[in-house]
């Protein structure tokens, strides 16, 4: 199993960006995809997830109303659009896999988004 993340960089306030993560080894129909971000000196934090079979998102406090989950399941990848974004969405992100153990079992890479005021 492989994720693959990919997307982050450098913009301003109120800028965008798209993030990818790009699986392979798993079904979307077995897992959730989730986006965590971390922080310098914060803990780990569950940003937004996907589950396609169900159809079902989650979004985190902050990232209501400006971040969008969506998944490709033909190409086996999950975006998370992120808009009006802030100085502290600068963080890691990283995207996971939620299986049958009802953990994420598997993690990708992290891509850096820097947002600066």
């Amino acid at each position: 199993v492989q994720l693959q993340a990919s997307g982050g960089g450098s913009v301003q306030a109120g800028g965008s960006l798209r993030l990818s993560c790009t699986a392979s080894g798993i079904s979307f129909d077995d897992y959730a995809i989730g986006w965590f971000r971390q922080a310098p000196g914060k803990a780990r934090e569950m940003t937004s997830c996907i589950m396609y079979k169900k159809g079902t998102t989650y979004y985190s406090d902050s990232a209501k109303g400006r971040f969008t989950i969506a998944s490709d399941k033909a190409k086996n990848t999950v975006y998370l659009q992120m808009d009006s974004l802030k100085p502290e969405d600068s963080a890691i992100y990283y995207c996971a896999a939620r299986g049958p153990t009802a953990e994420y079992d598997y993690w990708g890479q992290g891509t850096l988004v820097t947002v600066s005021s």
